[in-house]
């Protein structure tokens, strides 16, 4: 099976606990407060691997958790981050957001790399919150937790020149013909179940990456056949080599056929460079409809030219003049690699919303941080929430909005009782 598409599960790592601690030494007085911070956890970066052509590894294994910071220690010892989780793809690989569909990145070059889940910071000890008036805090912080997040990959084959056509019209002959590739060849449609690659080397200035794509058919753009399954891997390609069989009742409507699924997958692949060649010029009868068909082509703009994958004939010509297309066309310009995490416009920013008689939600991205790293068993940690609940205004807001005594307010995880 030819693995081009895949979901996963991906989580960074915690951050480490902060400590609370004192410094208790023999003719040291006043220590004061020695609580280390916990470590950074683990992200997890998505990188290039150029020995790896499909998916396949990711059938066996589909989550992926990076190492949690340690806990901070006495002493001021801050607990170590933990590692970063590398996770290699093959180039071409098209990295999404499986809830939202966004599209976070698209790794194409060897060295490209992408952070998918962010690592969470560590929770700073007690040492961090000593003050003038404060100099023996009793406060530390939970490790921030690391993101967690369902990804989408999705594989398009990098290659400079696509074969396209209709089922059984000798496009894997071609391939093996002129290429080191061997794909199944078999004298009947649908042989060929997975795209295939293959180096084509003309002269030692003249190379190029060849893909045979599994044979179309009409509707194959709305899931007919076996070709809607491969149709996005010609959007990498840049030109196509259109083949016809000449042993077809009609090979010029295949040919218009082909075409129209895919204008209607997508319209820019209806405007990729065309070269069309004529298949089996070596069966009877052939030879007599090539003139027509060519006249045909060339009459819709389209360069023409007649070929036998099988005997060899004009398949060296026909690659020559896929060659030339290629240097005709301008320079692609370099992908950039799209942010990874869009920041909101405000953090502080929040919402609230009543969801039973004495239940609120508060949601916002800071209060929902701040309520997963306090320790709510510090009575010092609790006050510190509180007075960030008040200077956000979310304190006042669910006053105003009717919050009684004993109510249960949710933010996160977490489920609090109202109070005055």
């Amino acid at each position: 099976m030819f693995y081009d598409e895949v979901r996963i599960n991906v989580k960074a790592g915690d951050g480490g606990d902060g400590c609370v601690a004192f410094r208790r030494e023999k003719y040291v007085p006043h220590g004061g407060p020695a609580g280390g911070d916990g470590g950074r956890g683990g992200g997890v970066l998505l990188y290039v691997d150029p020995h790896l052509s499909t998916l396949y590894r990711f059938s066996k294994k589909r989550h992926f958790r990076a190492d949690r910071g340690e806990h901070g220690r006495g002493k001021n010892q801050h607990g170590a981050s933990g590692e970063d989780l590398r996770i290699a793809v093959p180039p071409g690989t098209l990295v999404y957001d499986a809830e939202s569909d966004e599209m976070l990145g698209d790794l194409t070059e060897v060295g490209q790399e992408l952070v998918v889940a962010r690592a969470g910071r560590g929770g700073r000890g007690n040492a961090r919150f000593a003050t003038s008036t404060n100099q023996a805090p009793r406060i530390a912080e939970h490790g921030q937790p690391g993101e967690e997040r369902w990804l989408r990959l999705e594989l398009r084959l990098l290659a400079d020149v696509g074969l396209v056509g209709v089922p059984n019209a000798g496009k894997s002959t071609l391939l093996s013909a002129v290429t080191a590739a061997r794909p199944k060849i078999a004298p009947y449609p649908f042989t060929t179940l997975q795209p295939n690659l293959g180096v084509v080397v003309l002269d030692p200035q003249t190379e190029f990456v060849l893909a045979d794509i599994p044979g179309l058919i009409e509707g194959a753009s709305e899931g007919k056949g076996l070709g809607h399954e491969f149709l996005r891997h010609i959007k990498r390609t840049r030109v196509l080599i259109h083949l016809l069989d000449g042993l077809s009742a009609d090979p010029l409507q295949d040919f218009a056929a082909i075409n129209h699924e895919l204008k209607a997958f997508d319209h820019d692949l209806a405007r990729k460079p065309q070269l069309v060649a004529l298949n089996k010029m070596d069966m009877p009868g052939v030879e007599a409809r090539w003139p027509e068909v060519r006249a045909a082509l060339e009459a819709q703009g389209y360069p023409a030219m007649a070929i036998s994958a099988l005997a060899g004939e004009g398949t060296r010509e026909l690659l020559f003049r896929a060659a030339r297309m290629l240097e005709e066309l301008p320079e692609e310009p370099p992908k950039q690699a799209l942010p990874v995490f869009r920041l909101g416009e405000d953090e502080e920013a929040f919402s609230l919303a009543r969801e039973a008689e004495d239940t609120w939600r508060v949601r916002g991205v800071l209060v929902e941080r701040l309520a997963e790293m306090t320790v709510w068993n510090l009575d010092e940690s609790v006050r510190r929430f509180r007075r960030a609940l008040q200077r956000m205004g979310i304190v006042t807001s669910l006053e105003e909005a009717g919050v009684q005594p004993g109510d249960t307010v949710c933010i996160g995880d977490r489920e609090l009782v109202w109070e005055e």
